[in-house]
């Protein structure tokens, strides 16, 4: 098995074979995308290669456990994956703000998180640490809910809860990263590879508790293993870039100097 808590530098499928099967309880794929002239992301065919992603992952996934695969709204089309994993939701991260404006075409303003498990019944969903407010006026919301279908029916445990609501699958609330933003490491890892910490946060407070060990493939500049140490998981790191682990490294050493340190957007 490959060592806790560290960012191994190599090829995400060269490593994956020395990853123990059933050991991970939490994968977080943000990899390539198949959309940029970068090196790194010079993918043929996008859905082959998330398929191969999503038949090598299953093995190392315990029971119950979740795979978030990031990528563009096309990104597992055309691919049989039930063979492998179950597709649970596909969540957009909208991103209205986005600079690039299409010319004879609908400006792409979203980005897809494909969420997975393996089996039929996640090992857990942990809803109240990724509660956010109710966006429905409350007196609107009481109206509702003294409807019958809701005070003696099957909707009962739709109810008002007062730490707020279920996130859903649209994801709103969480800006991409810009030059300005605290968390930015380096302008090259803008938009492409590092993704804001608060999206990272919610998919592992989701899908992991305290002490769980959390798979990132594509580690980037750190932000999934950060993540991870804030919110007392372990995690497993890999990175093919020399460049980027020296620079995760180094966020995760300004972590363990002040670990009560929080990004601003």
């Amino acid at each position: 098995m490959l060592e806790r808590n560290t960012i191994h530098c190599g090829d995400t499928f060269s490593l994956l074979k020395e990853v123990e099967d059933a050991s991970m309880d939490l994968i977080v794929c943000d990899g390539p995308y198949g959309v940029t002239d970068e090196p790194w992301d010079g993918i043929p065919s996008i859905q082959e290669f998330n398929l191969t992603l999503i038949e090598s992952f299953a093995p190392k996934l315990k029971e119950g456990g979740a795979l978030y695969l990031f990528g563009k709204p096309d990104c597992i089309d055309f691919i049989d994956y039930r063979q492998f994993l179950n597709l649970r939701s596909k969540i957009v991260w909208y991103q209205p703000s986005r600079l690039a404006q299409g010319r004879i075409n609908y400006t792409n303003n979203y980005d897809i998180i494909c969420y997975f498990i393996k089996g039929k019944k996640p090992q857990c969903y942990n809803l109240d640490a990724i509660r956010v407010a109710q966006l429905v006026e409350l007196a609107h919301r009481n109206r509702c809910e003294n409807v019958p279908s809701v005070t003696n029916g099957k909707f009962g445990k739709t109810k008002y809860n007062p730490k707020g609501k279920n996130p859903g699958d649209v994801w709103g609330d969480i800006k991409q990263l810009t030059y300005k933003s605290k968390e930015l490491v380096s302008r090259k890892a803008l938009n492409t590879i590092q993704k804001p910490e608060r999206l990272i946060e919610r998919i592992v407070l989701a899908s992991s508790s305290p002490g769980d060990l959390v798979l990132d493939p594509f580690a980037g500049v750190g932000t999934c293993p950060v993540v991870c140490k804030r919110h007392q998981r372990d995690f497993i790191g890999f990175e093919v870039e020399p460049n980027f682990v020296k620079a995760a490294n180094e966020r995760l050493r300004k972590f363990r100097d002040n670990p009560n340190f929080l990004p601003l957007e």
